[in-house]
């Protein structure tokens, strides 16, 4: 499974990509503001630091228009996603995208038909958003595996699914058991995704034991 890292924070995603782990970026129109910088200038830095898939969010809602900015985003840089909600506006743009050669997210997902749809417009990636149904009293892990069984269905569909809303640790690992291609994650939770208290504890024992040889190792 790929990670992409959800924040619009340049510093968070430079320490995060010279670790080598993550394999794009998502933001959004919450993440860019509450950044406080110019989105385009934003886009443009992330851009240079990872090669992967760098998602840029439409803030026009109709079909025309999404497409005017769509094509604006994408000139950016070639590894820019423009991403579109799951409209039917949103789903004639991402064709009118997709068709000319622009990777595309479709976001807020939440339902397979929707995901079904997402796939016939051509997205690159669709984005069903687990937390947001699990705050709905709804399983939104169900729903990932509703998608997967779909797309599997059906070989000529190529879009990925793109778990994204993900709060947790266990989000991360039940995305990866229901077959999702990518999670989009927060920096805090991927760095906690390589945390266990065993671990720590069995570091602590091993170092203890080395300092007793008194050895060095350069």
């Amino acid at each position: 499974m790929k990670f992409f890292v959800d924040t619009a924070d340049v510093g968070e995603i430079k320490e995060l990509a010279e670790s080598g782990l993550i394999d794009g970026v998502t933001t959004n129109p919450s993440l860019v503001a509450k950044s406080g910088r110019d989105f385009k200038t934003i886009i443009t830095e992330i851009c240079a630091l990872t090669d992967g898939p760098v998602s840029a969010e439409v803030a026009a809602l109709d079909a025309d228009g999404m497409i005017t900015e769509g094509r604006a985003l994408a000139e950016i840089a070639e590894n820019v996603a423009v991403k579109v909600p799951l409209t039917w506006e949103g789903l004639r743009a991402c064709k009118t995208l997709t068709d000319g050669g622009t990777m595309v997210n479709v976001t807020l997902c939440f339902s397979a038909n929707q995901a079904l749809m997402a796939a016939k417009a051509g997205a690159t990636f669709v984005s069903p958003f687990i937390g947001r149904l699990d705050d709905m009293g709804l399983d939104g892990m169900e729903l990932i595996e509703e998608i997967r069984t779909i797309y599997d269905n059906y070989l000529d569909l190529n879009t990925e699914i793109l778990a994204a809303s993900i709060r947790t640790v266990g989000h991360v690992k039940q995305s990866a058991l229901a077959g999702a291609d990518v999670a989009t994650v927060p920096p805090g939770v991927i760095k906690a995704l390589v945390k266990h208290p065993l671990t720590d504890k069995g570091l602590e024992a091993f170092m203890a034991d080395w300092k007793k040889t008194g050895q060095k190792i350069v």
